[in-house]
């Protein structure tokens, strides 16, 4: 057989970096940005910390496009383009070719000098054995240079990098687009308001625009069905078949191929029929004992089974705290949730608005993830469980609780105090008496409401979503995530 020559290899490097040729032949650039390229491209570009750049995220989320944008905006500040390399690891002409010898080729082909710095973009690093310590060996050796690689098998990545990468990689999450990021995408958020971001000082008069707040429940729906991929929020034909990409495209990928290839699971349906039934019960209480004694697989599995979803960024577990907002020693009960929504459309049929019972758990799971973005660099979000009484969602910091937020996708809780029992009882017990504090998210309507000495804020979800999308866009956490990434490998 015929062996893959350097000439054919060089040729290559050519297609997948066609800025070379010209400087203006980039996929994507002029396709609107992730609130998190601001942050991702202040790391490819910092030079004080010799590190990696590991992307990583779900499949089908923007890793490449996001790439290929970081590499225009290098461009447009002055980068020579033949600085830049771009190698898709999943061609399987790069397979025979460890990262180094990519490296020395790029180097040599356009006599790049020892002294020059280049930027090499690896992308689905997943593809190429012992990545991690090939990674590592170029950030040792190769300290001018700036390496960022990415992969869709997030699970290889999330645990190999922190095994073997500790001190050379900063890892970035990237995760599903916020609802405020899908208006934008949309347009939706334009037809609605008029802008893109909507002023605190306009919601007062919006909120009491019924009409325009179910118009924005209409999109928020949407959203749900289908809004956490960029891909299916551009493109028509794709959302018209929304359940099929996603489930073909990025749940049975990682279900199928990704996890069982990676840490050798043989009952492949017994991993299937766990995450489907885990999608189905989204933002419901399991315990191990219980999911073993349903599935009839051992606990041991379920916990390894759980671990590999959620580094695989499918699922996410939220952890259960007492009406003292004291956390169990040892979690027998927790909440999983899947980071996307959209997943549950895909796996069981496109919802309707009037279909309130799941919808209502969909909307819970959307709050949620919107939360999940602010975990990952700050203090995750927890649900409290005693006896007599629930709170959907708990906010803590070192001095205790510092926000409690009731779900609904209903109006009644406005007209019913019972609805909030739980949250007016939590409320009591930390002293927490400020709207700030203190949420219920609706389906429509808003008010403050005082309940003995405590101000209750009510919220449609919608808006309440769109408002933590919109901080994502801050400079304030911008700084705060940046300064968090850098640091979390120290």
């Amino acid at each position: 057989m015929l062996r893959v020559s350097e000439k054919e290899i060089l040729q290559r490097f050519r297609t997948d970096s066609p800025w070379w040729k010209n400087r203006d032949d980039i996929r994507w650039k002029e396709d609107p940005k992730r609130v998190y390229f601001t942050p991702f491209f202040e790391l490819v570009t910092e030079k004080k910390i010799n590190r990696a750049v590991v992307l990583m995220g779900p499949r089908r989320i923007g890793k490449t496009v996001m790439v290929h944008q970081a590499i225009a905006e290098l461009i447009r500040k002055k980068v020579e383009p033949r600085r830049i390399l771009y190698v898709p690891l999943d061609n399987p002409l790069y397979s025979s070719l460890s990262l180094e010898k990519i490296l020395l080729m790029f180097v040599e082909l356009n006599s790049i000098a020892q002294d020059e710095s280049s930027y090499l973009f690896f992308d689905e690093i997943q593809y190429l054995s012992d990545w991690e310590r090939h990674l590592k060996s170029l950030v040792d050796s190769y300290p001018q240079h700036r390496f960022i690689v990415t992969g869709s098998a997030a699970a290889a990545l999330k645990l190999k990098s922190n095994e073997s990468g500790a001190g050379r990689f900063t890892d970035f999450i990237l995760p599903p687009l916020t609802f405020h990021e899908y208006l934008k995408f949309s347009g939706a958020g334009i037809k609605l308001f008029g802008r893109e971001d909507v002023p605190v000082n306009y919601l007062s008069v919006f909120v009491r625009e019924t009409e325009k707040v179910e118009e924005l429940n209409e999109e928020f729906v949407n959203y749900i069905n289908f809004g956490g991929y960029p891909e299916a929020v551009f493109s028509e034909e794709i959302r018209a078949n929304a359940d099929r990409f996603i489930k073909n495209d990025v749940i049975e990928k990682v279900l199928l191929r990704d996890l069982p290839s990676l840490y050798g699971i043989r009952d492949i349906p017994e991993l299937n029929r766990l995450f489907t039934m885990l999608v189905h019960n989204t933002g419901q209480e399991v315990d191990l004992q219980g999911i073993s004694k349903d599935s009839n697989v051992a606990k041991g599995t379920i916990s390894r089974y759980l671990e590999y979803l959620e580094a695989a960024f499918l699922i996410k577990r939220v952890s259960r705290i007492d009406r003292n907002a004291k956390k169990f020693k040892r979690e027998h009960k927790f909440k999983v949730y899947i980071t996307n929504a959209s997943m549950y459309p895909a796996l069981f049929g496109t919802l309707e608005r009037d279909n309130r019972t799941v919808l209502g758990k969909l909307v819970e799971t959307a709050v949620l993830s919107h939360y999940f973005h602010l975990a990952e660099y700050s203090e995750k979000p927890y649900y409290a469980r005693w006896k007599n009484g629930e709170v959907d969602l708990v906010t803590m910091d070192t001095t205790g609780v510092t926000m409690a937020v009731e779900i609904k996708w209903s109006d009644r809780p406005l007209e019913n105090s019972s609805e909030i029992k739980g949250l007016l009882d939590f409320a009591e017990k930390h002293k927490l008496t400020s709207s700030n504090s203190l949420v219920c998210c609706t389906l429509s309507k808003s008010d403050i409401k005082r309940y003995g000495n405590k101000d209750v804020l009510f919220f449609p979800t919608s808006l309440f979503c769109l408002l933590l999308g919109q901080y994502l866009n801050t400079r304030e956490f911008r700084e705060s995530l940046i300064k968090s990434v850098v640091e979390q490998h120290n």
